[in-house]
């Protein structure tokens, strides 16, 4: 028999919909539920394709003897984090104040009145690992509720009192060194073997490299080295989908190997432009290989018949992490027959497997190499890996595939558009234009309700939360539409979305809250940058951005209120906010250049990459940046500062030389 989770539209809470727990999903009723029989409230979080999420609902939420105990002693109430990011941000701050960690599945216990008082995550159907059962857990907390109820609330009294004091302004002097004592702090947590952060897991930590390319761009040689061996081994290992493209979401060892092989849409948006921008600085073809095969993966898999992009792919298919991506020797060579050799050598297939049996495909063995061995040209090869590649792709496509969480992220949606709008200009591929079209299409049109964005949409519904991620990175999507295609409703729609942040997002003590609202126990505001930009770091890099366009100083002190709210965590441990460090970046050494049309230059200076500056593309009556401009000429201007105008890319060059003198120009 379903519960009330079988009304939502979310794929996880869906999930459970025939669970014997009488689930509530986050909302009113269970609120008054809570308050009128006196229960606490089991705040269960987690999201469509988390492996952990899985487990434990098989393991405790489908035995009945568990769910009884839930549904005796509490109010159990099931959230998506990806439909409700605030819910999941206030209480994931409760639960690292609570145990020191975080993670999903989130497992918290809350007062009637929302207030946390006990959590953990992953939760065991017996002892085990040192982890009470889940069982044991529930009785326990049920007694603790009802024989020592005092001590319980001044127990959530204080760490809501605490999560408070987290949302102070840390304001002060920003070092005039940060980013070279940012770059020092990633530097002493670089592997400088196999690339990337720490040890294992290892994250991509996408913020991070898109930081680095920035400084990679100026000509900084730490940034570079780091940024370009990281993007080489990720591309090499199994962290990468070497038969469909496109990245999975971190690797369980240290060198990219075998990942958890879910695939999320911001990595995958996010990891597109970092390679873009890379294989246009450098040229080299690894770089525009993995671009364009990510982004085909995202069009191919994860978008919308009416151009809204999916938000994941679980890891598990038939209840088996992997089992969809992993290959046995015998499979490769029935699949590739003549060609199989050349294969197994290049993607490290051996008949012992390189995890649990199987192989993970790797592309370690070097091309070079191997072009030699087949007696190749480049051209030739690269036809020959890619029908290689399209014949493992058919083979596989017969597996049952893992789970595609489809609902429609506002903010995520801003990462792929961004991506495609810049691969479209950049390597002039009208097909990625189109796809940052109808993406755009689709989100201004169907979710964007009284100025704002809402934050998610599935099967025609929408739902009403609107938080600042979605207006802040949607915006920079528009932005780069507009940089791509010179159309001005992109641009003017950005611009609607900025005026929405600083109307219903604004903290007067400087920085943005997360939502609009809402009746969670404090308006929570994001502390560090996760796997993408928090809503501040994206929101002053967009207010910086369209205060250069439209000469608004007003919005520009808006965003390093933003950057200055956050100075002491900048200060101590700048690697945690990659996101603010390139809008500082930007606000301390971007520049906008004025392309007035009609003009040929405008589409020669389309197809560079130029991470620190913000074109303004249209006639001269478009936007003041363009004000008074000569067509056919470029203006390359630095806070409303210009240089003399040129009319060709050579001299432009020159002028970009002059503020940047190591750049890659």
């Amino acid at each position: 028999m379903a519960n009330r989770l079988a009304l939502e539209t979310s794929p996880y809470l869906l999930q459970h919909a025939h669970n014997p727990v009488d689930w509530f999903p986050w909302g009113e009723e269970a609120f008054a539920k809570a308050k009128a029989e006196d229960k606490p409230i089991f705040l269960s979080v987690g999201y469509a394709t988390c492996h952990w999420c899985h487990v434990m609902e098989r393991e405790s939420f489908e035995d009945p003897e568990t769910a009884q105990l839930l549904n005796e002693f509490f109010v159990p109430v099931k959230v998506d984090r990806e439909e409700l990011p605030d819910v999941d941000h206030v209480y994931m701050m409760a639960l690292q104040a609570l145990t020191g960690s975080g993670g999903w599945p989130m497992s918290l216990f809350l007062t009637p009145d929302l207030k946390p008082f006990y959590g953990g995550t992953y939760f065991p159907p017996e002892d085990r690992h040192g982890l009470p059962s889940f069982a044991r857990v529930l009785k326990t907390i049920a007694s603790t509720w009802q024989n020592r109820r005092e001590e319980v609330l001044g127990s959530a009294d204080e760490l809501t009192q605490h999560l408070h004091k987290l949302l102070v302004p840390r304001g002060g002097p920003l070092p005039q060194d940060l980013h070279a004592q940012a770059l020092k702090q990633l530097a002493r947590a670089h592997d400088a073997t196999y690339g990337g952060f720490g040890g294992a897991p290892k994250f991509p930590q996408t913020p991070i490299l898109t930081y680095l390319l920035a400084l990679a761009w100026k000509g900084d040689p730490l940034a570079w080295g780091m940024l370009e061996l990281t993007l080489d081994k990720m591309a090499e290992g199994g962290i990468y989908d070497q038969v469909g493209g496109g990245f999975h979401r971190y690797a369980v060892d240290g060198i990219w190997r075998v990942p958890h092989f879910e695939k999320m849409l911001y990595d995958n948006a996010q990891l597109a432009w970092v390679y873009l921008g890379m294989s246009r600085l450098t040229g080299k073809t690894l770089y525009r290989r993995v671009t364009l095969e990510t982004l085909d993966y995202l069009l191919r898999e994860m978008q919308h018949p009416e151009g809204g992009f999916y938000s994941a792919q679980d890891a598990d298919s038939e209840g088996v992490e992997g089992k969809f991506y992993v290959w046995s020797e015998q499979e490769v060579r029935a699949v590739l027959g003549s060609d199989a050799e050349a294969a197994l050598k290049l993607f490290g297939v051996s008949q012992a497997g390189n995890w649990e049996g199987v192989n993970v495909l790797e592309a370690r063995y070097p091309e070079p190499a191997l072009r030699q061995e087949l007696g190749l040209d480049e051209a030739t090869f690269a036809r020959w890996l890619e029908e290689v590649k399209a014949k493992l792709y058919q083979a596989r496509r017969q597996r049952i595939p893992p789970l595609t969480d489809d609902k429609i992220l506002a903010d995520w949606n801003g990462l792929a558009l961004r991506a495609f709008a810049a691969a479209g200009r950049i390597l002039g591929k009208e097909a990625y234009l189109e796809a940052a079209r109808k993406n755009a299409e689709f989100v201004t049109s169907r979710m964007m309700r009284d100025g704002l964005l809402r934050h998610s949409w599935r099967g025609g519904k929408l739902r009403p939360e609107a938080y600042l991620s979605d207006q802040a990175s949607y915006g920079l999507g528009l932005l780069e539409t507009y940089q791509a295609t010179g159309e001005m409703r992109w641009l003017e729609a950005a611009r609607t979305l900025a005026e929405g942040i600083l109307t219903h997002f604004r903290d007067p003590n400087g920085g943005f809250f997360d939502a609009s609202g809402g009746g969670l126990p404090l308006r929570a505001k994001d502390v560090f940058d996760g796997p993408y930009p928090g809503g501040n770091s994206a929101a002053a890099e967009l207010l910086i951005r369209l205060a250069a366009l439209y000469e608004r100083e007003d919005w520009a002190e808006a965003a390093r209120g933003a950057i200055e709210f956050h100075a002491q965590g900048l200060a101590h441990s700048p690697s945690a906010f990659p996101g603010l460090l390139l809008a500082h970046l930007l606000d301390t050494e971007g520049t906008e250049l004025a392309l007035p049309t009609p003009s040929g230059l405008a589409q020669e200076v389309q197809s560079q990459f130029l991470p620190l500056t913000t074109l303004a593309i249209g006639q001269p009556g478009d936007l003041p940046a363009l004000r008074g401009r000569e067509a056919g000429k470029a203006y390359l201007c630095r806070r409303g500062v210009c240089r003399l105008p040129v009319d060709g890319l050579e001299a432009l060059g020159e002028e970009f030389r002059a503020i940047y003198p190591e750049a890659r120009v």
